[in-house]
């Protein structure tokens, strides 16, 4: 009990988290609670553990010390970093968000609306922009209706309003659904409006809270400058636009950064 309620307990946590990896630390003294229907986004520099924490979130990756606890039974949607689609294969989307268990037609198209992509069931997935393969997979990380929802960098490649439009899309799917939401941003300047939190890594916490307490904490600015402010502001502004937009013609560029060690 926490101020006479009852304070249930987190969907997953990182306890005093620490990864090595041939020798090298890469996280180092996490502490992280995600809470049910909270959206947190993660914020860092390249190689600063972002997409590891992650990893371990899922269970990919095996803490050197220190846990990961999950509430029992916790079902967890993911739409990752990046996914190659051999560009010879014929696959429609439909057919894409029936593998490797098939879904009925009412099923597939059921998760295609809620993604915001009910237009693209019968397009070829090597011929979907940016945006709607992002959205794509996000319909295919809600197969299982998931509690918490992790996505690692799912905007990467796509113009700032391509952003937005997929950001409201992701605070829509958590009304509806109540799911945490857990997101990698490699953008610095890119948060989203709804968050509730954002954690700000570089191998260990440096800083969480608020968008506006984390753009203005001495550890964000020492790391990206004081000038991300402004565009943190302008993203805000522009969320309350109508837009829809995702810039380049190769399907997979987004795709293709690594974030090693990030």
């Amino acid at each position: 009990m926490r101020g006479g309620r009852r304070v249930s307990a987190p969907l997953i946590a990182a306890r005093d988290l620490t990864i090595r990896r041939g020798g090298h630390t890469i996280l180092e003294h996490v502490d992280v609670e995600i809470a049910a229907g909270e959206i947190v986004t993660i914020v860092g520099p390249n190689g600063s553990g972002k997409s590891t924490f992650l990893k371990a979130l899922i269970g990919a990756l095996k803490p050197s010390s220190g846990s990961i606890e999950r509430l029992p039974g916790l079902r967890i949607g993911y739409v990752p970093q990046k996914l190659a689609i051999d560009q010879s294969l014929p696959l429609t989307v439909r057919r894409f968000l029936g593998l490797p268990r098939r879904i009925g037609r009412r099923e597939a198209d059921a998760l295609l609306a809620r993604a915001g992509a009910d237009h693209l069931a019968d397009r070829q997935m090597v011929d979907l922009s940016g945006g709607q393969f992002q959205r794509v997979l996000l319909a295919r990380a809600l197969l299982e209706t998931p509690q918490l929802l992790l996505l690692d960098e799912a905007t990467q490649g796509l113009d700032q309003p391509g952003s937005a439009a997929f950001y409201r899309r992701i605070e829509e799917v958590r009304s509806e659904l109540g799911c945490a939401v857990v997101m990698v941003s490699h953008d610095l300047h890119v948060v989203m409006a709804a968050s509730d939190r954002v954690v700000c890594l570089n191998g260990h916490i440096c800083c969480q809270g608020t968008p506006e307490i984390v753009a203005d904490a001495p550890e964000y600015r020492a790391l990206f400058g004081s000038g991300t402010k402004g565009t943190l502001a302008l993203y805000r502004h522009e969320h309350s636009h109508d837009h829809d937009h995702d810039h380049g013609s190769d399907p997979h560029h987004h795709l293709a950064h690594e974030d090693h060690g990030g």
